[in-house]
């Protein structure tokens, strides 16, 4: 059986911020806003992952309104919600990620994310797609002031296939 999800995430950019992206640290001199770490990839995969299982979104399980949850690691959002679908039998068949940001440029960065995310998802790096984009200057991406994350993920449960 295969489940496929996607989601879409958007962060604000600001001067002062840490800018964490697909689980690592990248030198920039803004980075994302947001209740946990910011990560705008790792909510996009999260969240991706939610909606192959129908759970809902983030929100429902990492709300804003819990201090609990204030600078957390979205590398631990990823890993709690992996495990639910790994509770339901789900793996990793791939994941195909989008990033659309001005600057900095992401081609240095992208294997190390892939990596980290294959680690956080116990699959092999090569069921990790990360792609980047820019806006050519257009709009709040363009303008450097916002980051946007997409992607699709397809699950599979190879123990429902052996009942």
């Amino acid at each position: 059986m295969i489940r496929i999800g996607f989601s879409k995430d958007i962060h604000p950019l600001v001067e002062g911020r840490p800018f964490i992206l697909g689980g690592i640290k990248i030198e920039h001199d803004k980075g994302a806003v947001g209740h946990s770490d910011a990560d705008c990839l790792l909510h996009a995969i999260s969240e991706s992952i939610l909606g192959a299982l129908a759970l809902g979104d983030l929100g429902k399980f990492f709300p804003n309104e819990n201090p609990d949850y204030r600078g957390y690691d979205s590398a631990l959002i990823l890993k709690e919600i992996f495990t639910y679908a790994q509770n339901k039998g789900y793996e990793i068949h791939n994941l195909d990620c989008m990033v659309s940001l001005e600057r900095p440029k992401l081609r240095p960065y992208i294997d190390e994310m892939r990596k980290r995310i294959a680690e956080i998802l116990e699959t092999d790096i090569d069921k990790i797609s990360i792609k980047a984009t820019t806006f050519e200057g257009l709009g709040i991406v363009g303008e450097g002031k916002a980051i946007i994350c997409e992607a699709v993920v397809l699950l599979e449960n190879d123990m429902l296939l052996m009942l």
